[in-house]
């Protein structure tokens, strides 16, 4: 069981179980946003639409191609200064800071360039084996999926 079953996120995925921190403390409205999408069913069945080798795993699109979000507002950016590393969970935008929306994506390894330009919302403490299952490709051919995605709290 997680410290904080508010705070954690259960992802389902084609190649198995991954469990995520999530870290209010860094990205309060992230954070927010993550559980209510997992809260909503939003990410059920939704693709990772790019993977890219020793970089990392994307998803959240409803559209599978990276181009589309929620219904919900675009957030505004909460960057900070935990570092893009192994696991780190990550929200995915535009080339304008203020864009993220539903698409995040996965740390595979050390990705420091991404630091404070794009907003750290959690971490992969459980199930990190299972990311670097997921099939690569730019677009992915045959895709894995996020089986389902919850929130451990809602959990019975």
């Amino acid at each position: 069981m997680a410290a904080d079953p508010e705070n954690t996120i259960v992802m389902e995925t084609t190649q198995g179980r991954v469990v995520i921190e999530l870290r209010p403390d860094l990205a309060p409205q992230h954070v927010e946003r993550i559980k209510l999408l997992a809260r909503e069913k939003f990410y059920d069945g939704i693709v990772f639409h790019r993977v890219i080798d020793g970089f990392m795993a994307q998803a959240g699109c409803p559209d599978g191609r990276g181009t589309g979000g929620s219904k919900h507002p675009n957030l505004p950016a909460e960057f900070n200064d935990e570092s893009h590393v192994r696991g780190i969970c990550s929200m995915a935008r535009s080339s304008m800071p203020n864009s993220a929306n539903s698409q995040f994506f996965i740390v595979f390894d050390n990705a420091k360039f991404l630091d404070r330009q794009y907003t750290v919302w959690g971490k992969v403490v459980e199930g990190m084996e299972n990311v670097d299952k997921i099939k690569r490709g730019e677009p992915v051919v045959n895709p894995d999926k996020i089986v389902s995605m919850r929130v451990q709290a809602d959990i019975a």
